[in-house]
């Protein structure tokens, strides 16, 4: 089955209360490392993939997706520099330095692996042809809007592919950290820094949550087992929606104690 952007996400009647006094109570775990909060949130987008898609996986955090595509699944990773096919990142002996993503990281090719050019790739992107994207974000707001390709005042090494992924796949889904490092919100009221699409997100993986965007807001469809509502709405400036039910647990890995 494919999903689409109209058939999936911005449904008004997957709105509900909104949290405020409602909280779960947080298990016995062990704080995640840097490290940890990556991997548990390309686990949970790795979730999202189905049988016949087309993937693109942004710079950064998205491409560890690759290494989390469940077993069997025929999956097809295109990576915007012109490759179509790719797997998961190389062991040390598997490493071939010709085997690169867009990132510049190495990786490997999977059976079938297609190569063409930068303009062949692009092509592939804009004809609407990419079925899901995970990418990174400086920012997101309530309405979906993306930034994240330019910090002012900082080193620019440039937009990427990123607009015209998030114009062309059918599906946007964002793969970013919660907060900042000092605990400053990353999913605003409205973003702050340079705009790299207009309301063109779908979902926003954290490693503390799941959130639908909505026409009726930011719907919290999963939350983390070592999270609270409280904790997530002190780190999120938008007024988070629940779904009917209230949230449902996120089914990710957790080192406990």
């Amino acid at each position: 089955m494919r999903f689409s952007r109209g058939q999936n996400t911005k449904s008004a009647s997957s709105a509900g209360p909104r949290v405020n006094d409602q909280e779960l109570k947080s298990e016995n775990f062990v704080p995640l490392t840097e490290e940890q909060k990556r991997e548990r949130i390309a686990r949970r987008i790795a979730l999202e993939l189905r049988d016949g898609y087309y993937v693109n996986l942004g710079i950064g955090m998205p491409t560890l997706v690759a290494n989390y595509v469940p077993k069997g699944m025929d999956v097809i990773l295109q990576s915007e520099n012109g490759m179509l096919g790719v797997g998961p990142y190389p062991l040390e002996s598997e490493v071939d330095p010709d085997l690169i993503n867009a990132g510049k990281e190495t990786v490997t090719e999977l059976p079938g692996t297609a190569y063409f050019s930068s303009a062949d790739s692009f092509a592939m992107i804009r004809g609407g042809h990419v079925d899901l994207t995970v990418l990174g974000a400086l920012q997101v707001d309530e309405k979906g809007t993306l930034a994240n390709w330019a910090i002012p005042g900082k080193m620019l090494k440039g937009m990427g592919g990123a607009m015209d992924l998030v114009a062309g796949a059918k599906r946007v889904f964002i793969a970013m950290e919660h907060a900042t490092r000092d605990n400053k919100p990353k999913i605003l009221k409205k973003c702050t820094l340079p705009l790299t699409g207009l309301e063109v997100v779908d979902h926003i993986v954290t490693e503390l949550v799941l959130i639908d965007v909505t026409p009726d807001g930011l719907v919290l469809r999963e939350l983390a087992p070592d999270a609270t509502l409280e904790q997530v709405q002190s780190l999120t400036e938008p007024k988070l929606v629940l779904p009917p039910g209230g949230p449902k647990p996120m089914p990710a890995w957790h080192p406990v104690l």
